[in-house]
């Protein structure tokens, strides 16, 4: 049987929400279709321990979300750039933020990124979403 896919408007703002849900909901894994910003943001994700595992097959992703005593690691998930609202930060931005347990992920000239990296590569960009 074939998986049947569903377009989306914002294919990336898909992805991040249905790793929220299926973390919310216990489950251990997911997969959908793959575009390279999805992969580029699982990457990202699993840099920063949120998820464990990614993989890529043909035309779909693969990702397992991180587990810690056999709860998921990531508590909530928020889109901040939507397609009718892009936001922006720049680096003085992201160094004035206090760092606490959240991660900010960004979209730069150099790739997708955590703030943490972007600190460090002292770069700013559209901020995807934040995750706790």
């Amino acid at each position: 049987m074939k998986k049947r896919y569903t377009n989306t408007n914002y294919p990336a703002g898909d992805f991040l929400i249905r790793v929220k849900n299926s973390s919310m909901a216990g489950r251990q894994s997911l997969s959908l279709r793959s575009t390279k910003f999805i992969h580029a943001i699982a990457n990202c994700m699993k840099e920063e321990g949120y998820l464990s595992d990614v993989k890529l097959d043909t035309g779909t992703i693969s990702a397992k979300i991180a587990q810690y005593h056999k709860k998921p690691v990531l508590m909530d998930l928020r889109l901040i750039s939507k397609p009718g609202l892009r936001v922006y930060k720049s680096i003085s931005e992201l160094k004035a933020r206090k760092a606490g347990s959240s991660i900010l992920i960004l979209s730069t000239p150099h790739g997708i990124m955590s703030n943490k990296k972007a600190i460090k590569v002292n770069t700013g960009g559209e901020v995807i979403a934040e995750v706790w």
